[in-house]
């Protein structure tokens, strides 16, 4: 992939594009860091190699399904497009190190646009010391799309993975969850500071961010995992948003934690033991223990002693 191409989609996109001197513009914002030794300017990005394992994440954000450009700052969505794969990153165990962006611009003011959405993913690369490696630009007749490919490392087998949860571990959550839609969905913090503190000091036997609703993710967590989870459903944190949102939306707050997405959190499981013995400073991301995993498969609740199956929901991509 060259650094950045700028190029119209033929036979759909109008005369306009998006003009060589953005780039221009573009290289005398992106700053130079020794991961990345070359970088915009040439035919292809050179990386300085890592110690341990490389790790790689990518996603998409279109316009009219994970935002709406003539209602949110398009700044908000080039920062949200950064952030959603540091999300990953921080599920993974990984530190982030550089970025590689694609923009499908509309035709119209695509310049402008550009420009807009730049002003977040650079202020997210700055926050989280990223290299912006390269990428690709292009202007058709549709609309706005960032994809965001993000490279980072992790120690040799160290990765945290969603197919490591035992029996018997303690399921965690990071943070108050529900109601992102209110805005948070446009900037969440990755929780990636938790993520390095966990591995310095407890052993934690699988993670997944939440994207798609707390017990959507966490069922995948287990479905990954062969395992089945036993929740105390009331002492899952309930975001002060859901309960806002709850006034109007007809569903309870708890309702809406359960299957609201893009609260980007952790869940992450590690022994109970480990889980009793946590010293790590969470004051940005308060750790809350809302179950247990256990060997049956499924999503549980006990409740004066018996046992109900609970459903999974969220975000069902595709559906």
């Amino acid at each position: 992939m060259r650094p950045f191409l700028v190029r119209r989609l033929s036979p759909l996109s109008r005369k306009s594009t998006v003009e060589h001197s953005f780039l221009a513009y573009l290289r005398g914002r992106c700053r130079k860091l020794p991961q990345v030794p070359i970088g915009i300017g040439d035919d292809a990005a050179v990386l300085e190699p890592v110690s341990g394992q490389q790790i790689a994440c990518v996603d998409q954000i279109i316009d009219g399904v994970d935002f709406i450009s003539d209602r949110h700052s398009l700044t908000d969505v080039g920062y949200k497009s950064v952030a959603i794969n540091l999300s990953d990153m921080a599920a993974m165990g990984g530190t982030p190190l550089s970025i590689l962006v694609t923009l499908s611009l509309p035709s119209m003011n695509s310049t402008q646009i550009a420009g807009q959405v730049y002003d977040g993913i650079l202020e997210a690369a700055a926050e989280f010391n990223l290299s912006i490696a390269g990428g690709d630009i292009s202007t058709y007749d549709g609309p706005l799309a960032v994809s965001v490919t993000l490279l980072g490392k992790v120690q040799e087998k160290e990765a945290f993975l969603r197919s490591g949860a035992k029996e018997g571990d303690a399921i965690l959550v990071s943070g108050p969850v529900g109601g992102s839609i209110l805005g948070r969905h446009l900037r969440p913090v990755p929780r990636l500071d938790l993520s390095q503190q966990l591995r310095e000091s407890v052993d934690v036997t699988s993670a997944i961010d939440i994207s798609d609703g707390l017990s959507l993710d966490l069922d995948r967590l287990c479905a990954a995992s062969g395992v089945g989870a036993e929740l105390d459903t009331e002492k899952i944190p309930i975001h002060d948003d859901a309960k806002t949102l709850a006034e109007t939306s007809g569903r309870t707050p708890f309702q809406h934690a359960w299957s609201d997405g893009e609260d980007f959190e952790l869940l992450i499981t590690m022994s109970q033991a480990d889980a009793d013995s946590i010293t790590v400073n969470t004051s940005d991301a308060p750790l809350t223990q809302i179950g247990n995993i256990v060997g049956r498969t499924g999503l549980w609740q006990r409740k004066q002693g018996k046992l109900k199956r609970l459903s999974p929901q969220g975000y069902a991509h595709g559906s």
